[in-house]
């Protein structure tokens, strides 16, 4: 049977995840001019991207309580699984000082947070008119007071994009698939990267986070509302420039598309142990050697957590509830079967043992 699934978001999901992993190593390198707007260039567009699909995705999300436990089960489990095991690792094998375990999400943990409560809120902002427009202003105004703790800043100043896909139609997204949409979509990454090769004269990157009070950027608050203002119109861009681009073709990475949580829960220890290893000091002055050679280990990286034999393994460890839940429920099957076996072998020689007296 075909799969219902379509391939566009499979693949626009791998296809994003990916990047994550890619971005992350890059700040692995030594800090370079090529580097630093490759980075500010992704950032603008490529998160906003990721929680667009996440809100389009969760448009079927209401509160039920099946709807509730696999919230639990598939997001605030493996938060605190692998927050703590990520600080560990960071601290044991880093050397690195971490506070506020938990309660201040630790890179890349923050996506687990954040998806938590954009996903509470779905029922809220669905249907609600003008949804979208107080997403904004939710988003601009967070900058004044939000703060870390479960990065909320990050929940609420990302909050326009996961809106914009939760009201989302297939209908309007079919729109991105036509031949001028994609001929515009390499006009506006033409202009995304020619804006971010001068970030800092405008919007430092730390902007393209969304997690910092203005305070803390030492811009006026009329300045930093314009600034995030033209961060969200830019990252909006790029995000539906990207979904133009992406292939609509199923393949062997559309399967992946499926397994991008594994791919986001373990590439951080991967990303780190090169960190601590001294892997940016292995190319020396060659910034384009590196810059290569770390993009396409990235990529390797990802398509190998992602391959179906490790996602095997590795899905018990991020869903480790949902696996305890089938192996009891295949024990109770093989139970049942087994009863039912007893019963049909009883009754089997109960009706020998009268046809045998019979005769």
């Amino acid at each position: 049977m075909a799969s219902s699934r379509d391939p566009w978001f499979d693949n626009a999901k791998m296809a994003l995840v990916t990047l994550v992993v890619v971005g992350h190593a890059w700040v692995v390198l030594p800090d370079s001019t090529t580097n630093d707007h490759l980075y500010d260039f992704l950032y603008a567009w490529h998160m906003p991207a990721f929680v667009f699909l996440t809100g389009y995705l969760s448009q079927r999300w209401t509160y039920t309580r099946a709807r509730m436990w696999q919230l639990v089960r598939t997001v605030a489990v493996p938060y605190v699984l692998f927050e703590a095991a990520i600080a560990m690792f960071r601290i044991h094998v880093g050397g690195e000082e971490l506070e506020n375990l938990w309660q201040d999400p630790h890179w890349p943990m923050w996506y687990l947070s954040a998806l938590f409560f954009w996903r509470l809120l779905t029922p809220v902002f669905k249907n609600m008119w003008g949804g979208l427009g107080l997403a904004v202003v939710i988003s601009l105004v967070a900058g004044l007071y939000a703060g870390d703790t479960l990065d909320v800043a990050r929940i609420l100043g990302l909050l326009p994009f996961f809106v914009l896909g939760l009201k989302s139609t297939p209908e309007r997204l079919e729109l991105l698939r036509s031949r001028a949409a994609q001929v515009a979509a390499l006009g506006v990454f033409v202009g995304i990267w020619v804006l971010t090769s001068r970030t800092d004269d405008w919007a430092g990157t730390e902007w393209l986070y969304y997690r910092a009070r203005y305070e803390e950027l030492d811009v006026s608050d009329g300045q930093a509302f314009l600034t995030r203002a033209a961060l969200l119109v830019l990252g909006t861009l790029g995000t539906w420039a990207f979904l133009a681009l992406v292939p609509r073709v199923r393949g062997w990475f559309t399967a992946m598309g499926a397994s991008t949580l594994i791919v986001y829960l373990f590439h951080g220890f991967v990303v780190k142990g090169l960190g601590y290893a001294g892997y940016g000091a292995l190319f020396g002055d060659h910034v384009v050697l590196g810059l290569v050679v770390t993009t396409l280990g990235s990529v390797a990286v990802a398509l190998l957590l992602a391959s179906p034999p490790v996602t095997r393994v590795l899905q018990h460890a991020v869903d480790p509830l949902g696996w305890g839940e089938r192996r009891v429920k295949d024990a109770l099957e093989v139970a049942e079967a087994k009863k039912e076996a007893d019963e049909l072998a009883a009754r089997i020689e109960t009706h020998v043992q009268r046809e045998t007296v019979r005769v």
